[in-house]
């Protein structure tokens, strides 16, 4: 009974937020979302994620996931409207609340989650055509690689009746003119890093945090002995 205590319940949780319009000329917009995730799953390596991705990559990842799982009848998106406006908020709820359900029927369905496109197009900043290439081994990086790269801060929504929770993230934007999905109203952001050999002094300098006992402890070594 202790043992069945101490186990914990795996967790995957999924949130498609924060719509933004993007201009990609005087004539021509679209839409991107804010997809969170936060889990505790073995299958993830990285715990807590934000990236941002627009509609016709959700096309994109529904058909490369069907391409490799011929067997499995994949979760539908939100269908495409010609007339879709960026001005409404009903159709922009809706498609919102439907892509939401595609990723958690995706992330509940085991077989998926061995796909590394899956999981590059929720944790990664990569466009679509870098997801391929990189799943592929076409890339000077590794699946691993491209999620751990992208550090940031991140609030992620409450669940039932949790409060809000900081979570260290990777908040992303693709710089290509496709649009991204997300969910919920975005309560924070984070700059993408750079693909440069400056990465590693950002990515450790990110993590050094100073506390007031830290602090106490530097000064107490570095003063002279009274005794």
């Amino acid at each position: 009974m202790e043992n069945t205590n101490l186990v914990k319940k795996e967790f995957v949780s999924v949130w498609v937020r924060d719509p933004q319009v993007q201009k990609e000329d005087f004539w021509h917009a679209y839409i991107t979302y804010e997809i969170c995730l936060h889990t505790n799953s073995m299958c993830f390596r990285k715990k807590t994620s934000c990236v941002r991705r627009r509609y016709s990559e959700f096309v994109w990842l529904r058909q490369k996931l069907q391409n490799n799982a011929l067997l499995i009848e994949l979760p539908k998106l939100p269908p495409g409207n010609p007339f879709f406006k960026l001005d409404s908020d009903f159709q922009i709820t809706q498609r919102m609340q439907g892509l939401q359900q595609f990723l958690e029927a995706v992330l509940q369905t085991p077989l998926l989650l061995s796909d590394s496109r899956l999981h590059l197009f929720l944790q990664s900043q990569l466009s679509i055509a870098k997801i391929d290439a990189c799943a592929k081994g076409q890339t000077h990086y590794t699946v691993e690689q491209a999620i751990q790269r992208c550090v940031g801060y991140t609030r992620f929504p409450v669940e039932g009746e949790r409060q809000e929770e900081d979570s260290k993230t990777c908040c992303d934007s693709d710089c290509e003119s496709t649009t991204s999905s997300g969910l919920g109203n975005s309560l924070g952001r984070a700059t993408p890093v750079e693909e440069d050999s400056s990465y590693n002094e950002s990515f450790s300098h990110e993590f050094q945090v100073t506390t007031p006992e830290a602090e106490l402890c530097s000064s107490l070594s570095s003063s002279p002995s009274n005794e």
